[in-house]
């Protein structure tokens, strides 16, 4: 029998592998539901769904390897990032998913949200006030408008597949639905600013990508992550992470 291995596990949700199947557990059935949804919409590979008893979803997992991780090498070509960059962009052009995602949340929410974190990021002394002020400075370019794009809403580089440079699948899509196209390219690069100009040649130079949002996105996502991933046993301060992307904005 294949052993189990734990991919990730907290206390919202966890995923587990056995052989060549992915076991999601998730107490939400909502995120269940979206992530079924957005898969089947998605013009993306994705991975295929092969059965579903709540709270379990079970997918099959996709060919190669990823790009790398957060905190880590990347391990991917300028052209197989091009090739993500592609397929980012294929997605953001596809028919509107029915509801926001991760990425659809209000600038008035979202800046309600960033406040009341960064308070108390500096209150509980977890992270310096200076860096918190800089970021939440440099996290006000991404409150403007924008027009609705069908995102992914965690799109990570742990989360996009690569077998040389073509992408064969994207996972994890419990927070797509209708939101802000750079959110999307800024997790994907956040930590690997190296190869944003090879992602941004990819997706594509006829759309207006505004350097100073991705770098906005960068400061807001990391500062609205650190204490969830502190709180659920991660570690934010791990070289590459949050908070050197904080820092990478002083």
């Amino acid at each position: 029998m294949d052993e189990v291995e734990v991919v990730v596990a907290h206390s919202e949700r966890a995923t587990l592998r056995v052989g060549d199947v992915f076991l999601k557990v998730d107490a939400d059935q909502t995120r269940i539901d979206r992530e079924v949804e957005a898969m089947s919409l998605a013009p993306v590979p994705t991975p295929e769904v092969l059965w579903r008893k709540p709270p379990v979803l079970a997918l099959a997992a996709v060919p190669g390897t990823t790009l790398g991780r957060l905190g880590g090498p990347s391990t991917g070509s300028p052209a197989a990032w091009a090739a993500a960059g592609a397929a980012i962009r294929k997605l953001h052009d596809a028919p509107l998913p029915p509801r926001p995602g991760r990425a659809g949340r209000s600038v008035a929410a979202l800046e309600a949200e960033l406040d009341e974190e960064c308070g108390v990021l500096v209150t509980n002394g977890i992270l310096p006030v200076d860096l918190v002020t800089r970021n939440r400075q440099v996290a006000e370019a991404a409150f403007r408008p924008w027009t609705p794009a069908f995102t992914h809403g965690d799109l990570q580089i742990a989360h996009v597949f690569v077998d040389g440079d073509e992408v064969t699948g994207i996972i994890d899509w419990s927070e797509a639905g209708q939101g802000d196209a750079l959110y999307d390219l800024a997790t994907f690069t956040l930590g690997h600013e190296e190869h944003l100009d090879d992602v941004i040649a990819g997706y594509g130079t006829d759309v207006d990508v505004d350097l100073d949002v991705i770098h906005a996105w960068w400061s807001l996502r990391s500062l609205l992550a650190v204490r969830w991933l502190i709180e659920h046993g991660f570690d934010p301060f791990a070289p590459g992470c949050e908070v050197d992307a904080l820092k990478a904005r002083m």
